[in-house]
């Protein structure tokens, strides 16, 4: 057992908790000042003010309890990033270079970089080699205070590569501490032998890659990218109908580069999630009203491409639920570092702190289908909790962008280290 007491403030506790937070709501974080915090067995078991502790079961009992103290210091829940790609063959900084000079995402993809570029490195690179990597990673956003993450396949683009990427990710939920939740995204990009016959990759995906995926049990959820350039919404629905039937749940990048369909087609399908997001209207916003899709944008990946911002305040004002996540690859959002997309959220999309935190805690775990789990400083979560440096208030969170702010990490109840 294991308390944490002293604590400066408790940030994101709930008595009732929520599976996801909407419009206005999103302004609201319930905390505790000079509060204690008890962890049991890897889960949370109890919470309140130092005042209350001699009278709570564990003030009463206190042999074999294991103390930290943590004067000064914010606890809060782990971020939960809900959209990366870590798992990735090489870094593309030439591409980066190519940016610079003017070219475009579309542009880079249409002459055979970006995701297709990933794709043939992928291909030479050995499934130790990518676990070895990954495990650099995963510890780098361990670091940042990040404890349960999304890692999507879609830099194979061939069976072969695809499951390559799946059975790593898979070996990383073995060998870390962090929860991780695995998706198949094999309808990333139409590889280059295929764009004279798109329809036959489609097939590829539908007749061969799901059902393997889905019968091994490899993935959690399905992606699309459904957006200009790369899938039509009519090759969307058919993907996503294979993964329903196969019980993958969908998810969809959509909408990053144009009104392309993708938003109301995750809808359709009832999908966890879907996100960029750049391109997105009234008849947009109306169909993700009364959904359970959570729309998720990525400020890393268009503060990298210099896109357009997604009307994030338009959807909270609209009464909308919004979550956000790093997007961590190797081509436009080259960091996982949740406390950037913190500070990314208030400085481009003017989210106040409490938005911020909300769209990175509890909102990120209703994307990743870990609401009951994650998410909140509640009685019977996973303890994925963080222990912030001394730090004056929780909006200091966003404003200091350029430190890590991370003092202790928490995970299943245990302190991490080694990472």
């Amino acid at each position: 057992m294991l308390l944490i007491r002293n604590i400066r403030e408790l940030i994101q506790v709930e008595k009732v908790p929520r599976p996801r937070v909407c419009g206005q709501d999103m302004a609201s974080l319930e905390t505790v000042n000079d509060a204690y915090l008890v962890i049991d067995r890897g889960i949370i078991t109890d919470f309140g003010q130092m005042k209350d502790l001699d009278s709570s079961p564990v003030g009463r009992d206190s042999t074999a309890i294991q103390v930290m103290d943590a004067s000064g210091r914010m606890v809060m829940p782990c971020w939960c990033d809900s959209h990366t790609h870590l798992v990735f063959p090489v870094s593309r900084e030439s591409e980066f270079i190519d940016k610079i000079r003017g070219l475009s995402y579309e542009e880079i993809a249409k002459r055979g970089g970006g995701i297709l570029n990933s794709a043939r490195r992928l291909a030479e690179i050995s499934e130790e080699v990518l676990l070895q990597d990954a495990l650099g990673r995963i510890g780098e956003i361990i670091r940042y205070g990040t404890g349960a993450v999304e890692i999507k396949s879609g830099y194979g683009l061939t069976f072969e590569g695809e499951i390559k990427m799946l059975k790593v990710i898979r070996r990383l939920k073995e060998m870390t501490p962090v929860t991780i939740k695995a998706t198949f995204l094999g309808a990333h990009a139409i590889p280059l032998e295929y764009r004279s016959r798109r329809e036959k990759y489609v097939d590829l995906v539908v007749h061969e890659m799901l059902p393997y995926v889905a019968g091994e049990k490899l993935a959690d959820f399905a992606d699309v990218f459904c957006d200009r350039g790369f899938f039509t919404p009519e090759e969307t629905e058919r993907i996503l109908s294979a993964a329903v039937s196969l019980g993958l749940k969908p998810k969809i990048h959509a909408n990053e580069l144009d009104y392309s369909g993708g938003i109301q087609v995750g809808v359709s399908f009832g999908a966890l999630s879907v996100d960029h997001l750049e391109y997105t209207g009234e008849e947009e916003i109306e169909a993700l009203k009364g959904s359970g899709t959570m729309p998720t944008i990525l400020p890393g990946a268009a503060f990298f491409l210099g896109l357009k911002p997604a009307p994030a305040r338009k959807m909270i004002d609209a009464g909308l639920p919004l979550a956000m996540a790093s997007d961590f690859n190797p081509g436009s959002s080259p960091s996982g570092n949740m406390q950037l997309i913190l500070s990314l959220g208030s400085i481009i999309y003017k989210l106040l702190p409490e938005e911020g935190i909300n769209a990175i805690t509890i909102n990120t775990a209703y994307a990743m289908d870990l609401a009951d789990s994650l998410g909140s400083i509640a009685v019977g979560k996973k303890a994925n909790v963080l222990i912030t440096r001394p730090i004056p208030s929780y909006h200091y969170l966003p404003y200091a962008f350029g430190e890590n702010k991370v003092e202790t990490v928490i995970l299943n109840g245990e302190v991490v280290s080694g990472y």
